[in-house]
């Protein structure tokens, strides 16, 4: 790859022409339209937080260096940001008054508010600058190892570098857009940050079966993505059918995808399920609510999913040492399984480390868990007894 410095560019230079798009996040132009700021495989704008694109103009400001610049020529006369993205839409953006900073006695500037001298400042400070040239396969390589803004890419972000095109342009359209009306409803069930590539990234391991590389290659070139938005909207509608109130917080970022694969054929009944979903998100003894759904949906089988509560050590203790002095007194197993069986362990005085607590009704059946309900069995009957 053949790389070339260029040190006669200022933030003025680069800043002409400027355009930004607020609802995708990102900067699209500068340079009088010779740049093209974020190509596909550059990730969302990210330094629009009211510290980091300070930062760079405070930089400006106190003559700061803010790193070199990576542009790939991919014309005549046309170029595309391989690494600074992130710096570059800071200083466009303020240079046409998107965002201000504060001065020093604490007021906040645009930037044609500024004095004009330190207009001038921010806008002749000249810019170290690598034209890069090469095949796409060394640009992409390149650009994973070179970033230098902060922040490190995210693994989607990475994957929409390798394989930008038609695809990915169009699945960022509708998985990155913060504002997409559809966001809203989806945050009921995804968690991470749109800008990020996170709602995408789910949406592709959903479609994908978390194989998002493959898909990804696969599709390359596809200029719709009408299969992702299906999956993606089938899976969402199933969810929302599933509990029809305002979803409890631990439904978000839960594995829909998997769920919607492994249940969404067997019918079910949605005023059922909700008011099953409610009464368990109520029960003192479900310590894991992310597990209510999977475990209605597996037939209410698995009461690990919800780690019921367990019986406290002291409740285990009380228990264990009234059943140890009955057990004595009648010459049998402190176990109640042992001692009803005709084996060796008949008699046996199993310690406390030998024993597990028990629900005598399980928690599934309705029993709750306190002493009155517990029992000391051996560990094998213990494992053995299970759920019944």
């Amino acid at each position: 790859m053949k790389t070339t410095l260029k040190i006669d560019l200022t933030v003025e230079n680069i800043s002409k022409g400027f355009v930004y798009d607020s609802a995708e996040g990102k900067g699209l132009y500068g340079w009088d339209g010779k740049l093209v700021i974020q190509p596909e495989y550059q990730r969302n704008y990210i330094y629009n937080d009211g510290k980091k694109d300070v930062a760079v103009i405070d930089s400006l400001i106190k003559g700061y260096p803010i790193g070199l610049l990576y542009f790939v020529k991919i014309a005549d006369d046309k170029y595309e940001i391989l690494d600074g993205q992130q710096r570059v839409t800071s200083f466009g953006r303020f240079l046409t008054n998107k965002f201000a900073i504060k001065d020093d006695s604490g007021m906040e500037q645009y930037f044609d508010g500024l004095a004009l001298d330190v207009q001038e400042k921010i806008k002749n400070t000249t810019l170290t600058i690598y034209i890069c040239e090469g095949e796409e396969s060394e640009i992409k390589a390149w650009f994973k190892t070179i970033n230098i803004s902060g922040v490190p890419l995210n693994d989607q972000e990475l994957l929409n570098a390798i394989y930008s095109g038609p695809f990915v342009t169009a699945a960022r359209a509708e998985y990155s857009n913060s504002l997409n009306s559809k966001i809203q409803k989806w945050s009921y069930y995804l968690k991470g940050n749109v800008q990020r590539q996170d709602y995408l990234e789910t949406a592709l391991a959903w479609v994908s079966d978390n194989k998002i590389d493959q898909y990804m290659s696969l599709h390359r070139n596809d200029t719709v993505i009408t299969e992702l938005k299906n999956y993606f909207e089938s899976v969402i509608d199933w969810a929302s059918m599933l509990y029809t109130k305002t979803p409890y917080s631990f439904m978000k970022g839960l594995d829909w995808g998997f769920l919607y694969k492994t249940y969404h054929n067997n019918p079910y009944s949605p005023s059922v399920f909700t008011d099953r979903v409610d009464e368990l998100y109520s029960d003192d003894h479900v310590k894991s609510k992310k597990g209510i759904i999977e475990y209605i949906l597996g037939g209410e089988c698995d009461s690990k999913l919800l780690e019921v509560r367990v019986f406290d050590e002291s409740v285990k203790n009380k228990k264990y040492d009234e059943q140890t002095k009955d057990a004595k007194l009648r010459g049998v197993s402190n176990c109640p399984y042992c001692a009803t069986g005709n084996n060796i362990n008949k008699t046996k005085i199993w310690t406390i480390k030998e024993m597990d607590a028990d629900h005598v009704t399980a928690w599934s059946r309705g029993g709750a868990t306190d002493i009155s309900n517990c029992e000391m069995l051996c560990i094998n009957h213990n494992r053995a007894k299970g759920n019944k």
